[in-house]
């Protein structure tokens, strides 16, 4: 019997190069307000604990800066309807997603992105294999509490034990821990190895062939 039984991934950074897009939603927000407009390699570093946590770190003072709100506002208008204009699957996903679905594995994404832009983004790229898409809302606590795990695989209806998380960050790192799963890391998303070790990521993989590999060996 194979030990996993589902697939639980992140989506910036492993299923998704969202990078570009964010980084063009960010800046419009910004200028509106006469702010500094920020570097796509700078957003790299803002990424992964929240769209809310993102503007923070835009901004001199973060959010006790006089225009926050207003700007958070205007950058989750502007990505609402611009989040696909750039944002591509990266190599190999669409055909690891296709090799898992066809192994029986059930599917997930858990991410800190908007709930509203994970569930168009996953309708949009990944309709196919009817995966599990949660993001940030109010009623769930944001990674890397377990919680939209937990979500994931009581919608899935497997048991921790039975299921492997994939990211590309320390964040996931984390997220992986609290909620009782095996992580793998992924090397072409949002950071580099060395942060990833700092933060306790024991398996890694360069190209989704190696993602295929490390799921069946684990």
């Amino acid at each position: 019997m194979e030990r996993f039984e589902a697939v639980v991934f992140d989506l910036d950074g492993t299923l998704l190069n969202t990078l570009e897009d964010l980084t063009d939603s960010v800046n419009v927000a910004l200028r509106a307000y006469h702010c500094q407009e920020k570097s796509i390699e700078q957003v790299r570093t803002y990424v992964g604990n929240g769209i809310r946590k993102l503007i923070e770190r835009c901004l001199e003072g973060g959010e006790d800066h006089p225009d926050f709100e207003a700007i958070f506002t205007a950058f989750k208008e502007h990505y609402k309807d611009n989040c696909q204009n750039k944002t591509r699957p990266y190599d190999g996903v669409i055909e690891l997603l296709r090799t898992l679905k066809a192994q029986g594995k059930k599917l997930a994404i858990v991410s800190n992105k908007a709930d509203f832009a994970v569930k168009e983004l996953n309708d949009y790229y990944f309709a196919e294999f009817d995966m599990v898409a949660i993001g940030e809302s109010e009623n769930v606590a944001r990674k890397p509490a377990p919680d939209t795990v937990y979500q994931a695989l009581k919608e899935l209806d497997v048991t921790k034990d039975k299921a492997v998380y994939i990211g590309d960050s320390d964040v996931d790192v984390q997220t992986a821990k609290n909620a009782g799963l095996t992580c793998i890391s992924v090397l072409w998303g949002f950071r580099d190895r060395a942060l990833l070790e700092q933060n306790g990521a024991k398996h890694f993989a360069n190209n989704c062939a190696e993602v295929l590999d490390l799921i069946d060996r684990l």
